[in-house]
């Protein structure tokens, strides 16, 4: 029977959990090993870590305004 996706056989031709399993372990292995190499962003210190805070607005480049930000996020409860 196979994997149906969203109740349609012939959306993926996948006839086995497995191969989908082994697909997705070759194919994340190789980009990570990519990724770890120096990939898209060079030679980096740290290539498990390559980047610092996730901030893509900018909502913190005022140290202060940053602070207090830390400070609410803690006080919501997301860590």
């Amino acid at each position: 029977n196979g994997i149906d996706y969203l109740g349609k056989p012939n959306l993926v031709h996948a006839q086995s959990a497995l191969a989908v399993l082994a697909t997705q372990v070759v194919l994340m292995g190789a980009s990570e090993a990519y990724r770890f190499n120096g990939g898209p962003l060079g030679d980096v210190k740290d290539a498990i870590y390559p980047g610092g805070a996730l901030d893509p607005l900018g909502f913190a480049k005022d140290p202060s305004k940053a602070a207090e930000l830390k400070v609410k996020e803690i006080k919501n409860g997301r860590l």
